[in-house]
């Protein structure tokens, strides 16, 4: 069974430094070992979508700063617009009022830029800031502060007698099934054996896409075509728990949360795979566009509804994002006392683009 590793998964945190007298730690099992390998800052990995997976340690060229580099890039047009807030002004009221204009086109929305701009008065007062550039500094500081319930880790393999049967959902464009992809490609190569559903059975492009990346990262894939989407789930997770495999990954198809005969057959979905497996599904990730703006909170609420998500993944942060949505989504985590946690967000196409969320660096990367 694929070891469950309480630190973040695939994140390049430092472990806490241990105690001058701590006994040394175990030795690693191989895959935990590639797991490490992973996690290192400076190990990302670095083929692209047409290359096969490789099966050993990411390519080191490709490092987690050359891909903060690619998200500061993604968000510089919400920076910019930010940032311009900060040249050339005093520290006043029209500072805050500017702030607030700028927050607001950057989709934070009107509870988490106002909650942003009370926690920023508090900090310049406390630390008598009269630079602008400090106070920049400070923003940021708030708003890392505010993200950093959502930076949490994706438990893999913490089942004791079956694989972690993921669930993923999101509408049609979000980039769902390349994600599945990418999460797949990363899993194998951190020595986790992978079994795919194409639940989305009704329309053949979704099928062939997941086979493809079957093929690509030489795991297996549950499919019928124009069978019943929980009847796939159910055989999925079933031949999963039969074949011993670690986890098990389930592409449902694309829909908008307004489509309630559709939400429902997800609805559905679940309720099979609970037949299958008590405990599963064990997480149940939704994929958002990172350029849908408020829209992508819509979603997060009526896909939790329906759903009762676990966990979030957003795509696209390269091209028109604002980034500011996950701040107005961590707000509303706040409002109702438990957050919906981002595990991953891209920033391209390439396999290495999708990388485990900061809070910190996402901060530094949009405000920079």
């Amino acid at each position: 069974m694929f070891s469950y590793l309480k630190k973040k998964f695939f994140s390049g945190a430092p472990e806490p430094a241990a105690p001058a007298d701590a006994p040394p730690p175990p030795a690693a099992a191989p895959h935990a070992a590639a797991l490490e390998a992973q996690q290192a800052p400076t190990a990302a990995a670095s083929s692209s979508n047409p290359a096969p997976p490789s099966t050993t340690a990411p390519d080191a060229t490709l490092s987690r700063l050359s891909w903060f580099e690619r998200l500061k890039s993604g968000l510089r047009k919400t920076g910019s617009s930010i940032g311009s807030v900060f040249i050339g002004t005093q520290i006043d009221e029209a500072l805050y009022e500017e702030l607030e204009a700028a927050l607001l086109q950057a989709d934070t929305g009107v509870q988490a830029t106002q909650y942003l701009l009370d926690d920023l008065r508090l900090r310049v007062k406390a630390s008598k800031a009269t630079d602008p550039a400090a106070v920049k500094a400070l923003l940021a500081a708030a708003l890392a502060d505010l993200l950093r319930p959502l930076q949490q880790s994706l438990p893999i393999g913490a089942q004791p007698d079956g694989p972690t049967v993921l669930m993923i959902a999101g509408v049609n464009g979000a980039g769902k099934t390349t994600t599945i992809g990418k999460l797949t490609w990363h899993l194998s190569n951190a020595g986790a054996s992978v079994l795919l559903a194409a639940a989305d059975t009704f329309r053949a492009a979704a099928r062939e896409q997941l086979g493809v990346w079957a093929a690509r990262n030489t795991v297996e894939v549950i499919s019928q075509q124009g069978g019943d989407p929980a009847a796939v789930s159910f055989d999925a997770v079933t031949a999963g728990r039969a074949r011993g495999r670690d986890v098990v990954i389930i592409d449902t198809a694309g829909r908008l949360p307004t489509q309630l005969h559709l939400m429902e057959e997800l609805k559905k979905i679940k309720r099979v795979i609970q037949k299958a497996d008590p405990s599963a599904p064990h997480e149940v990730l939704l994929v958002i566009d990172g350029n849908t703006g408020q829209n992508a909170l819509a979603q997060v609420k009526a896909f939790d509804a329906a759903l009762g998500l676990t966990g979030l993944v957003v795509t696209k942060l390269d091209g028109t994002a604002k980034g500011g949505v996950l701040a107005a989504i961590a707000t509303w985590g706040r409002e109702r006392g438990a957050v919906v946690p981002v595990y991953f967000i891209g920033v391209g196409e390439q396999l290495a683009d999708l990388q485990t969320f900061d809070a910190q660096e996402f901060a530094q990367a949009l405000l920079h």
